[in-house]
């Protein structure tokens, strides 16, 4: 017989799974504790002796999106140190399109990230909050061979600001309620933008 330990184990995956699945289909909105439970076959009770609570269910799932979205940016992101502004300035393009392709071909699942609000009683775990760093972490690479003489706290502050910008861009070009911007369009923009940030921060070089 299993131990319970691990069928508890168990339990909380499937939730998971369950709980991601109904995100990345219909949104931050359809997840409702009932549904899960009937999804997993164990009781609403069961969830909330397996997670704190409700938010740290969502966190669960947003880890994955956060994993998921750092191996996409990493996949693109120069495998050799930038030696020029150029390929600095080419990397954070990279980034940035790639941030859009992951949006645009994860969109439920991406705008969850970002619709989730944690209750006033609960605050982010240490965990969650250090998978935002190793995104911002992919930016600050290709900064410090843009910006060599920037100090490290000013170069993660900065590389939190390029990840902003580009975000609010993606995020507005692929709202479907304002004006949807077509992809190749968005793409050219991202590029654009990207590129003269870049370069400006490196004085014109």
């Amino acid at each position: 017989m299993a131990k319970l330990g691990t069928r508890r184990a168990v339990l909380r995956e499937q939730l998971i799974d369950a709980a991601e699945r109904t995100i990345a289909a219909k949104g931050l909105a359809a997840l409702k504790a009932r549904d899960l439970a009937r999804e997993a076959g164990c009781a609403v009770g069961t969830i909330y002796n397996l997670f704190e609570h409700l938010d740290e269910l969502v966190l669960c799932v947003g880890s994955r999106t956060l994993v998921m979205l750092d191996a996409a940016l990493g996949a693109v992101r120069s495998a050799n140190p930038c030696r020029s502004t150029e390929e600095a300035v080419a990397d954070l393009v990279r980034l940035a399109l790639a941030y859009l392709e992951f949006a645009a071909t994860h969109t439920v699942r991406w705008r969850a990230l970002f619709e989730h609000r944690m209750s006033e009683a609960h605050q982010l775990p240490g965990w969650f909050v250090e998978l935002h760093h190793a995104l911002f972490a992919q930016v600050e690479r290709p900064l410090a061979a843009l910006l060599p003489e920037l100090e490290r706290d000013a170069r993660r502050v900065l590389a939190r600001t390029l990840f902003s910008a580009v975000h609010g861009i993606i995020a507005l070009g692929l709202e479907e309620k304002l004006q949807f911007i077509p992809l190749p369009a968005l793409r050219e923009q991202v590029t654009t933008i990207v590129t003269a940030l870049g370069f400006g921060l490196a004085g014109g070089e």
